[in-house]
């Protein structure tokens, strides 16, 4: 199955391990510690994740250190940009028209 980065970070338990491992590196174990499910399910998370480009795994002895590569998340940043534009100049429109019925 092809997953991709939107599909990664509905999760919220991805997001707060992309966000967990923003500034550090750390082993599985270490991950799964600061989550209420087990070793598996946070591996299952990894596995997701790294599939999608959103982690980077370096190998290090016995051990596989994961930390969050966010250039994938620029993907999404530049789509949800353009409806940023979009509901920001819906909006604008909006409150200029409630504006001109308020001076009638």
């Amino acid at each position: 199955m092809q997953r991709d980065v939107f599909q990664a970070i509905a999760d919220p338990t991805r997001r707060a391990i992309i966000d967990l491992l923003a500034n550090q590196q750390l082993p599985v174990n270490e991950v799964a510690g600061n989550f209420e499910m087990s070793r598996p399910a946070v591996s299952k998370h990894l596995k997701i994740l790294d599939e999608c480009g959103l982690v980077v795994i370096r190998k290090e002895g016995r051990k596989r250190l994961y930390r969050s590569d966010p250039r994938k998340l620029q993907e999404v940043a530049e789509w949800t940009a353009r409806y940023q534009k979009f509901w920001t100049q819906k909006l604008d429109a909006l409150e200029a028209t409630l504006a001109e019925e308020n001076k009638k």
